[in-house]
Parts: structure tokens; C-alpha cells; sequence
């Protein structure tokens, strides 16, 4: 189990390291035009995709990673992919051995001794098969939790990326520190400075 588990991570691992090495530059997607009118310069922009964000949540709902496409951030597929799968393979295998566990303890019910023919545990005893039963029930359900809050997630990540990909970044609204030395009191005046252009 353990080595199909490690090479399920390696394989995971070099996609990662493939889809980052062919991700493009996303300094193409911003485009904007200078449009000089008299003094004055203005950038006119794309106008702002207010449905994206729904667009984004709503693709990693149908299909984890798929949103992490629309938003073009290609190498958190395989991320999500690893957040999701891990604790999937870990229900998987913890109801797999629950069942065997149940199994063994529905046979010794039914009539069959400790240790005879086709026991699978036959050092167990029923109290052991009964607590290897809970605590395999206590693990099935925190990785099924595991995996539906990775789920949620994954649609959170998606939605709140696209969010940031239209956030205005540019010198038309800044907010910064200056300082400015008043020669006539020999001072230096420290301030804030905010800038809006319309």
C-alpha cells in the first residue's frame, strides 16, 4: 500500500513540477491603452467580469481544479488534486478494513471459533475485533471530513483567486508614506498622501 502511495505522491509531484515549468506569463492578460486627452493621461481599462468569481467556485464544484483553470493557475490543480485524493485513499482504505474487521467479528458470532479455519485475525479476540472496529469507523469518518473540507476549499481557493485577479493595483488610487523636508522651519514633516484619479 505504502508503494503505490508514494508513487501516486512522485506522480503527483512531477506534474506539478511539468505544469509549472509550461505554465505561460501572465503579464499578457492585463491590456490597457493609453488614451492622452489634452494634459492629461488616462488608462482605460477592461471592464470588470462581476460574474468570474461565481464562474470560478461554480467549475471547482463540478469538478475540483477546474476553476483553478478558469482562473489560470494551472499549478494548483494537482494540489487540489493531493488535498482531495489523500484522505479519499485513506477512507478507502480504513472501510476496506473496517469491512474485514466486521466480517471476521459477524463470522465468530455465527458460530465460528477463534483461530479455526479461515479466521483471518486468528490472535484477535472479539473484543479486540470489536475495538479495531471503532476505532477504523472513527478514522473512516474524520478522513471522509477531511475530504469534504478539502472539497469546500478547493471551490473557496477558486472563487477568492478570481476575486484578486480583478483587483485594482494601478497609480490611479495609491495610498503612501512621504516625506517632505520644510526648509523654512528646517524640519522634516512626515505624512500620508492619497491619491484618486478619475
Amino acid at each position: 500500500m505504502l508503494n503505490k502511495l508514494g508513487y501516486t505522491l512522485l506522480l503527483s509531484f512531477f506534474f506539478c513540477g511539468y505544469i509549472l515549468v509550461a505554465q505561460e506569463d501572465k503579464t499578457d492578460d492585463v491590456s490597457t491603452e493609453m488614451i492622452v486627452v489634452q494634459d492629461t493621461v488616462k488608462t482605460k481599462r477592461e471592464p470588470i467580469n462581476i460574474l468570474g468569481p461565481s464562474k470560478a467556485a461554480f467549475y471547482s464544484a463540478i469538478l475540483p481544479g477546474l476553476g483553478q483553470a478558469y482562473n489560470k493557475k494551472y499549478w494548483k490543480i494537482p494540489v487540489a488534486y493531493a488535498l482531495i485524493g489523500i484522505p479519499a485513499y485513506f477512507y478507502v482504505k480504513n472501510d476496506k478494513d473496517y469491512d474485514l474487521y466486521r466480517d471476521a467479528y459477524k463470522r465468530r458470532l455465527a458460530g465460528f471459533e477463534q483461530g479455526s479455519v479461515g479466521d483471518p485475525f486468528p490472535n484477535v479476540t472479539n473484543d479486540g475485533l470489536i475495538r479495531a472496529q471503532e476505532v477504523l469507523r472513527r478514522r473512516k469518518e474524520l478522513s471522509l471530513l477531511i475530504t469534504l473540507g478539502m472539497y469546500v476549499l478547493n471551490i473557496i481557493d477558486a472563487n477568492v483567486d478570481a476575486h484578486l485577479l480583478q483587483f485594482n493595483v494601478d497609480e490611479d488610487l495609491s495610498f503612501r508614506p512621504h516625506m517632505k523636508y520644510n526648509e523654512m522651519e528646517n524640519t522634516t514633516n512626515l505624512g500620508l498622501t492619497l491619491n484618486f484619479k478619475f
